[in-house]
């Protein structure tokens, strides 16, 4: 079956500045490949055979590197942001999306089966599927629970919080486009806002491999630490 992803390259990364003044975040390496590269190699490995880059800045830095993606055996083409349209807004630019796709950031780097993922939201029949992992923060202080006379209720030393938080990949359904206003920006933040008002079920599937967004310059130096030990479990088509 064909399977088709939307991946959004159109950020500048102030995040990893000084780096991505030269390069576009999607093209920082990780080991011997650009990121998205990865990401591309693994979508092809999963079975999709077209990749959309929702592309804006540095555009044709991106376009000159990946082409038709013909080099991966998989089609690829690109669409151009005249405005910033945030995480959501650019899936209105695409007049012939499939029923469900892949959404993702172009800056992730997880041993996710991303066709699984897709075949199991299309079983569901879903409106939106977040891909999450689970994270812990520790706490560096002593906490305090007070009632509202400010009596001290409870207290715990250097709490450590668990949650799930978003990988920055979803599965879609293409109901979601009547949601996306036109030519404006229109963020992951605002669609589960309007979802959970709209009483519609988005399922949370947590991830228990592995995971790093690479948007801030520490975990871009593990991410390639990572990568170094993980190369043929990120990239199982390696050698093909």
């Amino acid at each position: 079956m064909s399977k088709r992803s939307v991946i959004l390259v159109g950020g500048k990364g102030m995040r990893l500045r000084p780096y991505t003044t030269v390069l576009p975040k999607p093209l920082m390496p990780i080991g011997d490949y650009p990121i998205l590269e990865v990401v591309v190699r693994q979508l092809a490995y999963h079975g999709f055979d077209h990749i959309s880059l929702a592309v804006n800045h540095q555009a044709n830095i991106i376009r000159a590197f990946f082409g038709d993606g013909s080099r991966w055996n998989i089609r690829i083409d690109h669409s151009l942001e005249e405005v910033p349209l945030s995480t959501v807004g650019p899936l209105r630019l695409f007049n012939d999306l499939p029923e469900n796709f892949l959404l993702m950031n172009g800056d992730v780097l997880t041993d996710l089966d991303f066709g699984r993922l897709l075949d199991e939201h299309a079983q569901r029949g879903g409106i939106y599927t977040i891909a999450a992992a689970r994270r812990e923060h520790l706490v560096d202080y002593g906490v305090l629970h007070a009632d509202g006379s400010g009596a001290l209720t409870g207290f715990e030393e250097k709490p450590k919080l668990n949650y799930l938080v978003s990988m920055g990949v979803y599965a879609v359904n293409r109901r979601v486009l009547e949601l996306i206003p036109p030519g404006r920006k229109y963020g992951f933040d605002n669609l589960m806002i309007d979802l959970l008002a709209r009483d519609e079920r988005v399922h949370v599937e947590p991830h228990t491999g592995y995971w790093m967004d690479i948007g801030r310059a520490d975990d871009y130096a593990q991410a390639i630490e990572d990568f170094d030990r993980m190369k043929s479990r990120l990239i199982p088509n390696l050698g093909e």
